[in-house]
């Protein structure tokens, strides 16, 4: 657990649940249990599998519980429980003096299989954007270099190509996203 994180933010329903569930069957350990629901408190799920993984630990009920809680919002729900509940709202507009859109320096690299590549550009796309909108984003302005595919899953849709390059489970390859050099939780 790193600052409350246990692995990444698509993983802590499922560690949260486990964790309740084996409470009383595990050695005592260092867990920050406040540390660990702050981190799910403050992030903006909008996937529905990861709400329905962190939902039972939120209320304290087993999965198989919290199947038949109630969706009416009732004042002793947390602000976050309501949150997750009301859906996901409309990202706001930028405050006045913000630029609508932003500059994303986006690269591709393949130092592994077949041709190495290293391709680099920048697209202007709306504040707020998602991971997904800048790859479509430069897939519009230069489609022969920055084309991708995805697959659809339980999560949303998945990266699976690159300029040609498929991940491979044969190969136990798989496209990584960073912000830097820090790895994205999530796009």
């Amino acid at each position: 657990e790193k600052g409350g994180m246990i692995g990444n933010i698509y993983s802590m329903g499922l560690a949260l649940q486990a964790l309740g569930a084996t409470r009383n069957f595990y050695a005592p350990r260092e867990w920050n249990c406040t540390q660990a629901f702050s981190v799910v408190y403050s992030h903006d799920y909008r996937q529905p599998m990861a709400i329905a993984q962190v939902l039972p630990a939120l209320v304290g009920k087993s999965y198989l519980q919290a199947a038949s809680l109630s969706c009416a919002v009732k004042p002793s729900v947390s602000p976050s429980l309501q949150a997750l509940g009301a859906g996901c709202p409309p990202c706001p507009s930028p405050p006045p003096g913000v630029p609508a859109d932003i500059t994303v320096h986006y690269s591709i690299i393949n130092k592994l299989q077949g041709s190495h590549f290293h391709y680099t550009t920048e697209v202007q796309v709306p504040a707020g954007s998602t991971l997904l909108r800048v790859l479509q984003k430069a897939e519009e302005d230069k489609p022969n270099i920055f084309s991708f595919k995805t697959k659809p899953t339980s999560w949303g849709p998945m990266v699976v190509s690159i300029h040609g390059l498929a991940a491979s489970t044969d190969d136990r390859t798989y496209w990584q996203f960073f912000s830097g050099q820090d790895s994205l939780q999530e796009g």
